[in-house]
């Protein structure tokens, strides 16, 4: 065993370090087939299973073998203990798997990897290893069990890559498995297999692996909708060992969100891959059985990212393909999920969520003894259950017939959202700040709280549209209002809670622009595009906010009589010195929250003041203690634009989905033409008198504490467009930003008319 084990050890190393191996091929199949260990350690398998597949005998040294072979067999025969016997199995499968990740591996040398190649595919010749590792599935060593799965998993996959036909047994294997559960328990190891191979074809780089992947699904295409249609259709409350059913329902997640992904990113349509989308219905349900809160919480999160279409990113990133152009069924398939989501929660889904209880941590749910338990709300299930309603009622809207039935649907769903989320904000959120529990709930999360807004933002926009072509254009666009303040989708509330949280740091802001991990650009052209035509509405509401000042609280959308309860005494705090998501520290503006009002926002009659006659109490927030894009100081910062330029080719291909995204929304006026995906050779920027911020500053105070929102507002804005212009002028900028700028520049000027009108 001993010696076995050394020239293993030995065997190992050159393959790790991708040395050219010197012996025959045939020479090194003993020491990687497992069945020869598992003929004389009866840890292995069971001896059904050896006898079954033909094991016993038939596996001897070539006469050529490496010269410690016959001292292995008699140690062998001697001597087995338990944990050297799964010590050596376990090397072997881990030679398997390095060997195939180094054939894989466009860095291996050319001789080495031919030699790695002709030595697996000896091996799958000559013996019936795929069988082997079936059997391993059933060892009770979990260990073992999963290097099984895994080995197997690549050993399938090369076959595929190099056009060997896989094993006819392993195919029947796991569709008898899939097709009889849960009669049959042996599903979950085929969904293991299934699952290993499906992140192997993601990790490849080569060319074929969507044809790869299309051999693989047409196999076990029809086997996987039989299998859907069982684990869903279960009675949770009558099974005697509901771990199992537990086990199933996690494995069988990570496999449908790999096959989505698979959709989104390679272009396939199979059955397997919309079975979600077809029966929505039965993963939807698994969130109202008696299950462990976690389980919930998986697949609470799993459809939220079917939603946003961002499923498979945790799984591929880094590794994946480029995304393809959405597919024919796309818009059906996202309607029939969004439907099955309304329809969930207008059967009481919010109410089975458990938000209390052991939140969850890294490590798992238990503190340590020394340690006091923060209590408080599990926020991933607040904000993924407010996710998956907001972004259903988005894309539900985009089919709906008028603006009384989206009126409707909203007042149904918002208020059952906000009565679900009332009680676990601390401090409870108010009725009358309706607007503000977006910012609440996504505080700690910019990409999913980036996400509602832009979907918010959205449902305000298709419900103005069918406003406007209503007969009583008046009278519909002050009932939209109404409607927007009461449930809590005004997009400008919404922004300016956004603003207030981050300090109206501009840097915030440009972070935002440039990262890749939200979809910021986006939101904040069309918020830019609506606040242009929208100023009024805008203007007013900053103007109701500083008049409603106080020492303490501000009442952001005091918007319904009916809503309001006994004000002076249930105020929201609204803790100005939280920060959102990666921005914490910035340090946001003061206590400009005031005293709720009797009179809602849209009917508000505003006095002919000045803005001087409207100053706000609250501290200023102190600029951002180094911008990124402060290059005054120095000569133009050469050596962080050198860093910069580096790094300017991977940020333009992360930005290029964002980027179209971009072209598309600003409109077909020429601007969309001044987009462009490509790192630029030389500054476009216009001339700096024609492109800065047009704000007449010096009328304004220069603490910024001593003006009122809109002024705060603009000001961010001047300093947001100050700062990409200097990354624009040093080509550092990941795209290009010029239509950005003339919207900035309209928003500035439309701003001056407004403050030279009063």
């Amino acid at each position: 065993m001993k010696a076995f084990f050394e020239v293993l050890e030995q065997f190992y190393k050159k393959v790790l370090l991708g040395a050219t191996l010197e012996n025959e091929s045939q020479e090194y199949i003993f020491y990687l087939n497992p069945a020869v260990l598992a003929r004389d350690c009866s840890t292995a398998a069971s001896p059904e299973c050896l006898n079954r597949h033909g094991v016993q005998g038939r596996h001897q040294p070539p006469s050529t073998t490496l010269g410690t072979i016959s001292v292995v067999s008699v140690c062998l025969k001697r001597h087995s203990p338990t944990c050297s016997a799964r010590e050596i199995m376990l090397l072997q499968l881990t030679v398997i798997k390095v060997m195939i990740t180094r054939i894989l591996s466009v860095e291996t040398d050319f001789h080495a990897k031919e030699k790695y190649r002709d030595i697996i595919t000896i091996l799958l010749k000559s013996s019936d290893i795929d069988s082997t590792l079936t059997c391993m599935f059933q060892n009770s060593d979990k260990l073992l069990c999963h290097m099984a799965a895994k080995c197997l998993a690549l050993l399938l996959y090369f076959q595929m890559r190099e056009e060997i036909a896989l094993s006819n047994s392993w195919i029947a294997f796991c569709k008898t498995n899939l097709s009889e559960y849960p009669e049959n328990e042996k599903a979950v190891y085929c969904l293991w297999t299934l699952t290993f191979i499906i992140k192997e074809i993601f990790k490849d780089t080569c060319s074929q692996k969507t044809e790869i992947l299309k051999q693989f699904l047409t196999l076990f295409d029809t086997a996987f909708e039989v299998f859907y249609n069982s684990l869903f259709s279960q009675h949770f409350e009558s099974c005697q060992d509901t771990s199992k059913i537990i086990n199933s329902l996690i494995c069988s997640l990570e496999l449908l969100e790999l096959l989505i992904a698979s959709r989104v990113h390679l272009k396939l349509h199979f059955t397997c891959q919309r079975i979600l989308f077809l029966k929505p219905s039965c993963v939807l349900g698994v969130i109202t059985w008696p299950v462990q809160a976690f389980v919930k919480r998986r697949f609470i999160i799993f459809i939220k990212k079917c939603l946003l279409w961002k499923v498979g990113e945790d799984l591929c990133r880094g590794s994946g393909p480029a995304l393809m152009p959405p597919d024919q069924h796309l818009g059906v398939d996202m309607l029939a999920l969004a439907d099955a989501v309304l329809q969930a929660v207008d059967l009481g889904l919010l109410r089975t969520l458990s938000v209390h209880g052991k939140p969850p941590f890294f490590g798992g749910d238990e503190v340590q003894p020394a340690h006091e338990r923060v209590p408080g709300p599990d926020h991933v299930i607040l904000r993924a259950a407010s996710l998956l309603i907001i972004k259903s009622l988005e894309i539900k809207f985009q089919n709906c017939a008028s603006a009384n039935e989206m009126k409707v649907g909203l007042q149904n769903f918002m208020a059952e959202l906000l009565t679900f989320l009332k009680p676990h904000l601390q401090p409870s959120l108010q009725p009358h700040n309706a607007c503000e529990w977006i910012s609440r709930v996504f505080i700690e999360q910019d990409d999913d709280m980036v996400e509602a807004a832009r979907a918010s933002l959205g449902i305000y926009l298709t419900l103005i549209r069918e406003c406007k072509a209503a007969e009583s254009l008046t009278q519909e666009k002050e009932t939209c209002n109404h409607h927007t303040h009461e449930y809590g989708y005004n997009p400008h509330c919404i922004f300016l809670f956004l603003l207030k949280n981050i300090g109206f740091d501009a840097s915030v802001l440009l972070d935002f622009l440039i990262s890749s991990e939200t979809c910021f650009l986006e939101y904040f052209v069309k918020y830019l595009k609506l606040l242009q035509k929208d100023w009024t509405d805008f203007f007013t509401i900053c103007k109701y906010f500083d008049v409603t000042k106080s020492k303490d609280n501000i009442n952001i959308c005091a918007c319904s009589p009916s809503l309001i309860q006994d004000t002076s005494s249930n105020q929201t705090e609204l803790r100005p010195s939280a920060a959102l998501g990666n921005h914490r520290n910035a340090r946001a503006s003061g206590s400009w929250v005031s005293d709720a009002s009797s009179k809602p926002l849209n009917q508000l009659v505003m006095p002919k003041e000045t803005p001087a006659t409207l100053l706000a109490d609250s501290p200023s927030p102190p600029r951002a203690s180094q911008s990124l894009v402060d290059y005054d100081s120095s000569d133009d910062s050469e050596v962080e634009g050198t860093d910069q330029r580096s790094a300017n080719t991977k940020q333009v291909s992360l930005h290029q989905e964002a980027v179209k995204k971009f072209q598309d929304t600003v409109g077909t006026s020429g601007e969309e033409k001044e987009v462009s995906l490509q790192p630029q050779s030389r500054p476009l920027v216009p001339k700096q008198s024609n492109i800065l911020f047009p704000v007449d500053w010096d009328t304004v105070p220069n603490n910024v504490s001593e003006v009122g929102l809109s002024s705060k507002t603009l000001k961010c804005f001047e300093e947001l467009q100050g700062a990409v212009y200097r990354l624009q002028k040093k080509n550092l900028f990941p795209y290009n930003p010029t239509a950005l700028l003339k919207l900035l520049k309209r928003i500035g000027a439309i701003y001056n008319e407004s403050m030279n009108a009063l």
